[in-house]
C-alpha cells in the first residue's frame, strides 16, 4: 500500500518546518520507501507497518504542538511493490509519448 500523509502542527505560529520535521524524521528511521514533497509525504509497505509509522509521525509532533491535523490518503493495492517508482514512471512514459 502508498499512504500519502500530512502532519501539521496547530497552535503553534507560522513557522511550522521543525515540528514537521520530527514527523519526518520518524519516516526515515522506518526503513520504508518513501518520498517527502512540499505537502505531503508519501510511504510504501504493509498496513501495519505504514500505519505504525503514521501513528508515531503523528505522536512526534503531538509531543510538541497543542494540536495536530493529519490529512492522510491510501492506496490499498495488495501484491503491489515499488509502487512509489512505478506510478510515477507510468505517467512519465506517457508524457514521453506524446
Amino acid at each position: 500500500m502508498i499512504v500519502a500523509f500530512s502532519v501539521t502542527p496547530l497552535g503553534v505560529g507560522e513557522d511550522v518546518g521543525e515540528y514537521v520535521a520530527d514527523a519526518v524524521r520518524i519516516v526515515r528511521e522506518s526503513g520504508l520507501p518513501h518520498r517527502t514533497d512540499a505537502m505531503f509525504t508519501s510511504l510504501e509497505g504493509e498496513w501495519e507497518e505504514c500505519m505504525d509509522v503514521v501513528r508515531r509521525a503523528v505522536a512526534a509532533v503531538e509531543a510538541r504542538a497543542p494540536r495536530v491535523s493529519l490529512v492522510l490518503k491510501a492506496d490499498i493495492r495488495p501484491g503491489v511493490v515499488d509502487g512509489l517508482t512505478a506510478k510515477v514512471a507510468t505517467v512519465d512514459r506517457y508524457l514521453d509519448e506524446g
